[in-house]
């Protein structure tokens, strides 16, 4: 195969826990960031997946972790998912027309995390 993805894992994993982090604040500020604070649904999902991120962060088994609860390759296919439904959303919900560059870059960001990170916890102390 010309194409493996799985040669293309770059990140590891304490890296990936910076950015879960830095991208879960960014999603939440980003109305204002961006100024889209109207009150709706463009404005209430990146701050929804803003909390999700954070929360699922301090609960997955890797160096930024603080609960050991969600094994790291389950949180790396929830950054896949969540990415298709950053990039997706403005269409899902009906607001593209009024705002949507946020979203799909955030998506992207989140779809490329997923994709490019590698599967192991870089620790030895964390029993993925």
């Amino acid at each position: 195969m010309l194409f493996n993805y799985l040669d293309m894992r770059f990140i590891d994993s304490k890296t990936h826990g910076f950015l879960d982090y830095a991208s879960g604040i960014l999603f939440i500020a980003s109305p204002w960031l961006f100024d889209f604070t109207t009150g709706d649904t463009a404005m209430w999902v990146p701050i929804v997946v803003g909390i999700i991120v954070l929360v699922m962060s301090l609960m997955t088994k890797y160096e930024m972790g603080a609960v050991y609860k969600i094994p790291f390759v389950v949180h790396l296919n929830i950054d896949v998912i969540t990415g298709i439904f950053l990039i997706a959303s403005p269409w899902i919900f009906g607001f593209a027309e009024v705002v949507k560059w946020p979203h799909v870059i955030f998506g992207i960001l989140a779809l490329g995390a997923g994709l490019f990170t590698k599967k192991n916890v870089q620790s030895p102390q964390i029993d993925i």
